[in-house]
Order: structure tokens, then C-alpha cells, then sequence
């Protein structure tokens, strides 16, 4: 199993467990809606994990949407280039943005580190939850985000050098 195996197997489970995080997000909102309208008594809570829930599904599913390519991408001038030319561009690409990812990582785990040490809380609602699980998952998913970033870096790479790759 190469490194760039070993990545997307990382990246698939992210993607796997923000999948499934959708099963929360709907139990909140049918509750919240439930509770709202039938019983006229909102949650003191849904709102919160509502919002942490989606936002724990779009950064777990960051690097996997990478990995599939599901990001947006223009590519009428990429279509007239061949395969190899291709693959350096976005090599390129890939350098370019890598470091830019890795220190979002840094950020964002300096960003839990101190949310988990100050006990920061969330003052959005009155159950006010802690914030440094949201901050880790965010951290998580930027981390993941950027192994693949290499991943993609050095399969393009590799495809721009004559060598197999998954996206020759």
C-alpha cells in the first residue's frame, strides 16, 4: 500500500463519518421542529448542534470531495492540454497550496488548544455549549484536507513525470 493508498483510506473514512453525521443533524432539526410546533417549547440546544453538526460535515467532507473531485473546477483551457500537461498544472497547484493548508492546520489546532484550556463556550443559546470539539473536528478536517492536498501533489506529479498514476 503506497502513501497516497494510505491518505485516500484516511480521507474515505472522513468522508464516511461526515456522511453519517447526517443522521444527527436531522434527528436535531425534527426535533427542534417537533418540539417548536407541536409542543410550542423550542430547544434550548438544537439550534447549537445544528450548526456544529453541518459544520462538522462540511469539514470532514473537504478533503474527500477532493479526493473525488466534486470541488469546482474550470477547465476549458485544461481540455485542449494533454494528459501529462495537465497533471503538471495541477502538480503546481498543489505546491502552491499545500503550505497554505498545513498552516490553516496549525491555526486551527493552536485554535482548539486554546479554546480547550480557556473553556470557551459557545454564548450562542442558553445551553452554551464548549466550543473545543467544534475546533477539533475543524482541525481534523484541515489536517485530512491537507494530506490530501499531497496525495493529489504527488499523483499529479507522478503522472507529469511519465509515471502511473490514479489520474492518468
Amino acid at each position: 500500500m503506497t502513501l497516497i493508498d494510505k491518505i485516500e483510506a484516511i480521507t474515505r473514512l472522513s468522508g464516511k463519518i461526515a456522511a453519517l453525521l447526517i443522521l444527527p443533524l436531522i434527528g436535531a432539526l425534527v426535533a427542534e421542529v417537533v418540539s417548536r410546533y407541536l409542543f410550542d417549547s423550542p430547544t434550548l440546544w438544537a439550534f447549537e448542534v445544528s450548526y456544529m453538526v453541518m459544520g462538522a460535515i462540511f469539514m470532514l467532507g473537504l478533503a474527500n470531495a477532493l479526493r473525488t473531485g466534486q470541488h469546482v473546477c474550470v477547465d476549458v483551457v485544461t481540455l485542449k492540454l494533454s494528459t501529462r500537461v495537465n497533471a503538471a498544472i495541477r502538480a503546481c497547484c498543489y505546491a502552491l497550496f499545500l503550505p497554505l493548508v498545513c498552516w490553516l492546520s496549525w491555526e486551527l489546532g493552536c485554535y482548539f488548544y486554546e479554546a480547550l484550556e480557556s473553556g470557551e463556550r459557545s454564548g450562542r443559546s442558553a445551553w452554551n455549549p464548549y466550543m473545543w470539539p467544534v475546533y477539533s473536528v475543524w482541525f481534523a478536517g484541515f489536517a485530512i484536507l491537507s494530506l490530501q492536498v499531497l496525495a493529489e501533489l504527488l499523483d499529479s506529479a507522478m503522472v507529469a513525470f511519465g509515471r502511473r498514476g490514479k489520474t492518468a
